[in-house]
């Protein structure tokens, strides 16, 4: 994973990999080892993968259920439907069980049939490492199929990544040992540090929120990193899709869904899934997905402009810790 060292090579890089990108969600896609039931599917970017358009998202609002066996019921659902995109975090969990040892209950009889992705908020690469460890054996498998740095705050954090005695030194090495197969990074508050360590590593895969700007404007989500990791081959993900609907009224979960969907920067979302009726209703949405025009578009990015110019928005505080719930100590 390595530098870009002038405008010139990242222009030819980025160019070749352009080309090669398909950025709408089809169905019927080729090459993937895992079985969407019919479900519309993308590839996912430069990985080599096939996967659903949806991914099941094992944060906040699938911890936010109480109970692990219902909890269980409805990701072992989910798999059955074809969702075989599982989204963890080493921090992500409730007062009583982090999610990666939760995942990792159904994880253990199903590891052939499960895209597995977890993340590391770590920097250092000892910190990076033993989190690691701790998330394969939480998970209950001896590999990864996505890892995540997690949360790229700034210009500065991403440019420090790739130093030595960093996180990526430590992601390097277990990719070549086939210990994590594919390395991204993840970010809800800074576009442009984003954009930054989509410039200067080559990673796999991005995953940023979508749905929100800064509050001053300058931090604009989809006009930013989002096309700089497509046109290098990134897989390219968006999660946060549906939470404007938690301050702005009249915003319908299905066309924010469909919204983010309709977008070409974009290969699939992540959404968190907190119950059966949810889940259910998500699947009918993909299996019937069809891109909004042009006026439906537009519609909904005016509605969504009281959620940009809002004060509540979690996830763009400093204080933030995505995916934890209830004050969960980590083991």
């Amino acid at each position: 994973m390595s530098r870009k060292i002038t405008r010139r090579e990242f222009v030819q890089t980025t160019a070749a990999a352009a080309a090669a990108v398909s950025i709408v969600p089809t169905a019927g896609c080729t090459g993937s080892p895992y079985d969407a039931k019919g479900l519309p599917t993308v590839k996912l970017g430069n990985t080599g993968h096939t996967v659903p358009v949806m991914g099941f998202g094992c944060g906040s609002r699938w911890m936010s259920i109480q109970d692990d066996e219902k909890a269980l019921e409805i990701l072992d659902y989910a798999l059955d439907q074809g969702l075989y995109y599982w989204d963890s975090a080493s921090s992500y969990g409730n007062d009583q069980i982090s999610s990666e040892e939760r995942v990792g209950k159904l994880l253990k009889h199903q590891r052939s049939k499960v895209f597995m992705v977890s993340k590391t908020g770590d920097r250092g690469a000892d910190e990076a490492k033993k989190s690691i460890e701790r998330s394969l054996k939480r998970l209950q498998t001896d590999y990864l199929d996505l890892l995540h740095v997690h949360a790229v705050a700034s210009v500065e954090d991403a440019e420090m990544l790739g130093e030595k005695g960093k996180v990526l030194e430590v992601l390097e090495q277990y990719k070549s040992e086939g210990i994590v197969k594919n390395i991204g990074f993840t970010g809800h508050a800074s576009a442009e540090g984003m954009k930054r360590a989509a410039e200067l590593y080559d990673f796999d895969v991005m995953m940023m929120a979508l749905n929100h700007q800064s509050r001053d404007g300058s931090q604009n989500f989809e006009d930013l990193p989002a096309p700089v990791a497509m046109k290098k081959g990134m897989g390219v993900v968006a999660m946060k899709v549906i939470r404007p609907r938690e301050s702005v009224d009249g915003l319908a979960a299905g066309d924010l869904i469909n919204y983010a969907l309709s977008l070409n920067d974009f290969h699939m979302y992540n959404i968190g899934i907190d119950s059966m009726e949810v889940l259910k209703d998500n699947l009918k949405i993909i299996r019937n997905f069809e891109p909004l025009d042009t006026e439906k578009m537009e519609e909904i990015r005016l509605a969504l402009l009281p959620f940009y110019r809002g004060r509540n928005v979690a996830w763009m505080e400093p204080s933030y810790v995505d995916g934890w719930n209830h004050g969960m100590h980590l083991a």
